[in-house]
């Protein structure tokens, strides 16, 4: 396989100024993408990434600010990757919010932000990408494991709920877009050492945590790069409507 599998293709990925979005957009620079680092907020972040991939002489990074929870910003987004490059390929719908509340303390805010974010915005960015993805394009969105978790918590609640509703979304898509040779999967991660999840965990929180995994330790944004790396490639143009849980084994 050619050490640039994704040479001359053009990359969005959302909420990659930083953890697994960052990951994601070098891993894809490597393998010779050029790519979007979106950001809503921290310029600098998101600068520092197209840094690191641009020093590097492989895929070219450009940086977008916008807000995916609006359905014009996610219609400017595309707009400006095809000034840039002309063409679009690949869509990593990474951005997202997760706040932690129980049923009693579920506000109608709540319920808006979560959807507006996880849901609302990578549904309509699609709509808007669609008709540019090159036939043999990808779209990959984003759940999470504890969809299938016996281990959640209630404060999940409206989190996990937008997740199945981009499972959903997953499986649709698949048929419609698949008529142009598109696939559409969703990547679902287990437990990730990033700094949203490490945030309020102390030491004994975080092995506990890791031991749910038998591989007694916690995913690493690079975990998720890889399988979405894989995805993007043509070895994975078989692969469609598909749910690829990428968590050591922590939930199956």
């Amino acid at each position: 396989m050619s050490a640039t599998p994704l040479a001359g293709k053009v990359a969005i990925i959302t909420g990659s100024s930083r953890s697994i979005g960052a990951a994601i957009a070098e891993r894809l620079a490597a393998d010779g993408a050029n790519v979007i680092i979106n950001y809503v907020n921290g310029a600098a972040a998101a600068e520092e990434v197209a840094k690191r991939i641009n020093s590097k002489g492989v895929g070219r990074a450009e940086i977008v600010q916008a807000d995916v929870s609006s359905v014009e910003s996610t219609k400017a987004l595309v707009e400006k990757t095809l000034q840039i490059f002309n063409r679009l390929d690949i869509l990593v719908l990474n951005a997202g919010v997760m706040d932690r509340k129980a049923l009693t303390h579920v506000t109608e805010e709540h319920f808006d932000k979560h959807f507006d974010i996880n849901v609302k915005g990578p549904l309509f960015l699609t709509q808007a990408a669609a008709p540019h993805i090159q036939t043999g394009g990808r779209v990959i969105f984003f759940s999470t494991s504890l969809t299938i978790s016996t281990t959640i918590s209630p404060d999940y609640l409206v989190y996990v709920a937008t997740k199945g509703a981009i499972e959903q979304l997953t499986r649709v898509l698949s048929k419609d877009l698949g008529q142009r040779q598109i696939t559409v999967n969703t990547v679902s991660p287990g437990p990730t050492a990033t700094p949203l999840f490490m945030e309020g965990m102390n030491e004994q929180r975080a092995q506990f945590v890791a031991n749910l995994s038998p591989m007694k330790r916690l995913g690493q944004p690079e975990d998720i790069s890889s399988t979405v790396a894989f995805l993007a490639r043509d070895d994975s143009q078989w692969v469609s409507g598909q749910n690829i849980r990428v968590n050591g084994a922590f939930a199956v």
